[in-house]
């Protein structure tokens, strides 16, 4: 049985969650190889895979940025898929996905979480596990829904948001883009600029 190589970008913790999903997902028909740009990383091992220092793909080639921050993931997927190299999706099999959902290419859904009837996620989008999305919703691109998050029913969020875990966006409200939403908090108002918000009800961190 042939195998297909799966190249990892980023080597850090969220990198074990994403060769779990596709050693779930797969089994022995694919070949993990990570990467990563910190020197130190290189010729460490992670999930049983030795880290190989960054290097670009050819047409074609198959790649997923495990990376949990989002500017860092958008630019190194642009970096990457520049030279033809193309962007797998990973969903891992406890994860439930509605047949009417949409999911991006090279975005990654964990197990347990869910995304619901009608629901959309963005280009490179992570919803981690336990993580709601619930129907109609959209998330952008390069966003990340944190463990236990949950988008309530016809939420949009913009891209690059990053919606901590246990927090809650109730229903039908709209978050734009690069907002950040502490742990645990309610959002209960539509937040229309980017900033840090925390607490309940969610309220933006003082920029001075």
């Amino acid at each position: 049985m042939s195998t297909e190589r799966i190249h990892l970008f980023g080597a850090g913790g969220h990198a074990k969650v994403v060769i779990d999903a596709l050693r779930a997902a797969h089994g022995d028909g694919v070949e993990v190889a990570v990467f990563d740009d910190d020197p130190a990383r290189v010729g460490t091992a992670i999930a049983g895979v030795t880290v190989e220092p960054a290097a670009s793909l050819a047409p074609g080639e198959r790649f997923h940025v495990a990376i949990g921050t989002n500017a860092v993931r958008s630019r190194r997927f642009a970096e990457i898929a520049q030279d033809g190299a193309r962007p797998l999706t990973i969903v891992h099999p406890k994860g439930s996905v509605s047949p009417s959902a949409a999911v991006g290419e090279g975005a990654f859904v964990a197990a347990f979480a869910v995304l619901g009837p009608d629901s959309t996620v963005g280009t490179g989008t992570i919803v981690n596990h336990g993580a709601i999305v619930d129907h109609d919703c959209v998330a952008g691109q390069f966003c990340h829904i944190a463990p236990r998050a949950v988008l309530g029913g016809g939420v949009t969020i913009g891209d690059r948001v990053m919606v901590g875990a246990g927090a809650v966006i109730l229903p039908g409200l709209t978050l734009a883009c690069d907002v950040v939403v502490g742990a645990g908090a309610v959002v209960t108002k539509s937040i229309t600029r980017a900033g840090i918000f925390v607490g309940t009800p969610a309220r933006e961190v003082n920029r001075g």
